[in-house]
This record gives structure tokens, C-alpha cells and sequence, in this order.
């Protein structure tokens, strides 16, 4: 208990430090830079403004709430990161369910990781850390990867040394942005799984892929279901392809009697019309003679 109200006293040295105005940190050249950068600082959440590079667009309330009555009974246990924007303001690098926690609960300080960066320094620090530490849906995900590409004029290889991401991994989220919209809030909404999405995927034609949507939301498909109805979809021929019929009950049975009598496996077909054939193999003369004198001995 005692080192946790020496680093809160600590942290709000800290924070009267940032509010001097005489003394205003703007570089990690600065005097005093060195001892907030990189320390944990208790800020005015009224100063922390968010960040609008947080891939993370919407927040459950439920569990926001869950998160808010932790707080109030335990605290802030993960700081916030921020960068420093001017004279006490600052924005948000990671960490918004804690900050929207924590105004929920009414506190008027947050303590927070104070980093000094330009815009696209901020913009790779929270897509990283999100992509590595929140639970963000696939297609946030996939928009944060394309983000980082785009932005930050990254290829897929170097961004997965940046993520610790195999590039299959990140290639496999960027494809379920080719998905029709709705099919993305769908997945965004937990409607379906990136199991389905990606199925989903294999279908070019987008109206086809909201027919597909439809029925794994009617008749509750898995992602083996859909992966199957994809394959009809692409190739129309193979679901056109004669069934078997299937043997009536009375030649299942014979089948089964007569495999345990003969000890071989015994195949029966019969027609639509009830007509048939009845295979029995033999492996050699001697088995041949054997079959045949079982067929004599029940005469």
C-alpha cells in the first residue's frame, strides 16, 4: 500500500510539473522532459482529448459498465498512454475503455504514459498496441492493417514484423474487406464468425454473397455448411450430379447378414423398378469353394 500512494504522490509531482507554464515540455530535449516521458503521470481527464486514430469505433456498454465498476472499486490498474499536444493537453494513444470507464465512474484524474510524437508516430503506436491488445472484431482489425499500410507506407511483410503477425495472418483480415458492407457489420455485429467471412470471401459476385449471408442467418449455418454452399455456388454442376439412391431397408440387411455369413464384404444394388444385383468376391479358388459351400450348406 505504501509504494502505491508514493507513486500517486509521485504522479501528481509529475503532473504539477506539466502544468507550470514557465517550464512547458514540448521535445524530449526539453528540461524535465526526461523525468515525465516514459513515467506514469496523473492527468485531468478534462485535458485528454480522443484519439482519432483509435480503430476502435464502437464499445459495448455492457461490458463498459463492467469495466467501470472495477475501476471504481479498484483504481486504474493499466495506465493510459497520451501524446502531448500543447500546454496540459493531450490525446489519446491507447486506452479509451479506460478513459470512457473512468468518466462513467467520475474520476477527475487518469494516470497515464506520457509519449512525445508526430501524428504518424501516434497513429502506428495505437494501431500496433490495439491490434496486439484489445479485442477488436476481424474487420477492425483488417481496417487497422490497411491503415498501417496505407499510412504508414508499410508492405504486408514489414507490418507483420511489426505485429508479430504471420503475413498469411494479416493477408487473411485484408481479404474480408472485399465483403459486401453488410456483411461486414454483420461480422462486426457478431452475426457471423471470420470463419464465415472467409468462406464467404471465395464468392466474387456480392449479391450472391448477401443470398449466402441470408441463409447462414436463417438456417443457422456453421462454417462447414457455408464452405459447402460456397463450393455449390462456385461450381452449379456438382449439386446437379445424380445422387446414389439409397438400398431399401430389406437389402441392408440382407447386406449385413450375408458379409457376417460369408466373411466378406457383400455388396447388394437394386433399382428404382426393385430389381438388382447381388456381388459376392472371393479372393482365391480356395475362398471361392469356401463361399460356395456355405451358399449349398444352407439349402
Amino acid at each position: 500500500m505504501a509504494k502505491a500512494t508514493k507513486k500517486q504522490a509521485l504522479g501528481r509531482g509529475l503532473s504539477a510539473l506539466l502544468k507550470d507554464p514557465t517550464n512547458d515540455i514540448k521535445s524530449v530535449a526539453d528540461k524535465n522532459a526526461d523525468k515525465v516521458v516514459g513515467s506514469i503521470v496523473e492527468l485531468d481527464l478534462g485535458s485528454i482529448e480522443v484519439n482519432p486514430f483509435q480503430p476502435r469505433t464502437s464499445f459495448n456498454e455492457e461490458s463498459l459498465r463492467e469495466l467501470a465498476s472495477s475501476i471504481k472499486e479498484l483504481g486504474v490498474i493499466q495506465p493510459i498512454t497520451v501524446r502531448k499536444l500543447d500546454f496540459n493537453k493531450y490525446q489519446l494513444v491507447s486506452g479509451e475503455r479506460r478513459f470512457r470507464a473512468s468518466k462513467l465512474v467520475g474520476l477527475e484524474t487518469i494516470p497515464a504514459y506520457i509519449r512525445i510524437a508526430n501524428d504518424q508516430e501516434s497513429l502506428e503506436m495505437a494501431l500496433v498496441e490495439n491490434i496486439q491488445r484489445q479485442d477488436l472484431d476481424p474487420i477492425e482489425i483488417a481496417l487497422s492493417y490497411q491503415r498501417l499500410i496505407e499510412e504508414i507506407s508499410v508492405t504486408q511483410e514489414e507490418l507483420s514484423d511489426r505485429v508479430g503477425k504471420n503475413r498469411s495472418t494479416i493477408a487473411n483480415y485484408l481479404r474480408l474487406l472485399k465483403l459486401d458492407p453488410i456483411i461486414q457489420t454483420g461480422m462486426r455485429d457478431g452475426f457471423i464468425s471470420m470463419g464465415h467471412g472467409r468462406a464467404l470471401i471465395n464468392v466474387e459476385d456480392l449479391s450472391d454473397q448477401l443470398d449466402i449471408y441470408e441463409k447462414i442467418l436463417s438456417q443457422n449455418l456453421s462454417v462447414r455448411d457455408t464452405e459447402a454452399l460456397v463450393r455449390g455456388y462456385k461450381n452449379p454442376k456438382e449439386n446437379s450430379k445424380p445422387q446414389k439412391a439409397s438400398a431399401p431397408p430389406f437389402a441392408k440387411k440382407a447386406k449385413r447378414e450375408l458379409t457376417d455369413l460369408f466373411e466378406t464384404s457383400v455388396a447388394i444394388k437394386v433399382s428404382k423398378s426393385g430389381k438388382g444385383q447381388l456381388v459376392v468376391p472371393f479372393k482365391s479358388q480356395e475362398d471361392f469353394e469356401r463361399i460356395l459351400k456355405l451358399i449349398k450348406s444352407e439349402k
